[in-house]
């Protein structure tokens, strides 16, 4: 009993040490709009392009992206899908386990769930927090809110190459800031709205019934309202005598 205590415990002091590491990151506002099916659109095509390589997305086909977006299949399968891919395909990537782990040293995480079990702050941020360290070989690149990231920097050519800015707190240096140091193929705001397509699709991935789910709560709470009234009314009926 004593060690399940100090298990307990220490469990317990280990996540109030991780929330307090999280909270002095400040975290950038992601645009959020699952209502915006062109932004989703965007955003399905640039995980495609960029993300599809290394992360699956098991849990959503692409005739489930053409329903929910109002979009042709055909359409689907020409602008978003690979080649090759059919409508009736899950999103999974190409890339198999054991060349995953010998590349980088673990297997890419599915991405279904990334924007629920992180938030799309988080996701905004980590996405545009890339930036050089040469003491992080072989891939030269660091993480402002992931620290000692396995992953590359997919978006370097439209982003460009960011620099660190660092100041000293209580004796240690902390990174103040990002500055870009050489400019991508996009604008900040051109790469701003890149990031924010790819949030809005993985939110949406998360919970493809969102907004469904939102439309019917309406008309749940609406009928449990009128359920209550009905039911103290019946209960002053019944009671009235008693009284």
């Amino acid at each position: 009993m004593k060690n399940l205590l100090i298990l307990c415990l220490l469990a317990i002091l280990s996540f109030s040490f991780g929330v307090k590491a999280s909270e002095n990151i400040h975290l950038q506002e992601a645009d959020v709009d699952l209502t915006d099916s062109e932004s989703l659109q965007r955003g399905a095509q640039h995980f495609v392009t960029y993300c599809l390589g290394c992360h699956s997305i098991k849990h959503i086909r692409y005739l489930r992206i053409a329903i929910d977006f109002g979009v042709d299949e055909k359409k689907v399968l020409k602008d978003i899908a690979p080649e090759g891919a059919g409508i009736y395909d899950k999103l999974y990537t190409a890339m198999n386990a054991h060349d995953a782990e010998k590349w980088f040293g673990i297997q890419p995480p599915d991405l279904s769930l990334i924007a629920r079990s992180r938030s799309p702050d988080w996701l905004y941020s980590y996405l545009k927090g890339f930036y050089s360290d040469p003491n992080k070989p072989p891939l030269g690149v660091n993480n402002l809110v992931f620290k000692d990231v396995g992953m590359p920097n997919v978006f370097w050519q439209l982003q460009g190459q960011q620099e660190a800015v660092y100041k000293t707190v209580d004796g240690q240096k902390v990174i103040e800031r990002l500055v870009l140091k050489e400019p991508g193929k996009l604008s900040e705001q051109e790469f701003d709205r890149l990031v924010n397509d790819l949030v809005n699709f993985l939110v949406y991935v998360g919970e493809p019934v969102k907004l469904e789910r939102e439309r019917m709560g309406k008309y749940v709470l609406f009928f449990i309202s009128m359920f209550l009234v009905i039911a103290y009314l019946l209960k002053k009926e019944y009671w009235k005598d008693v009284d």
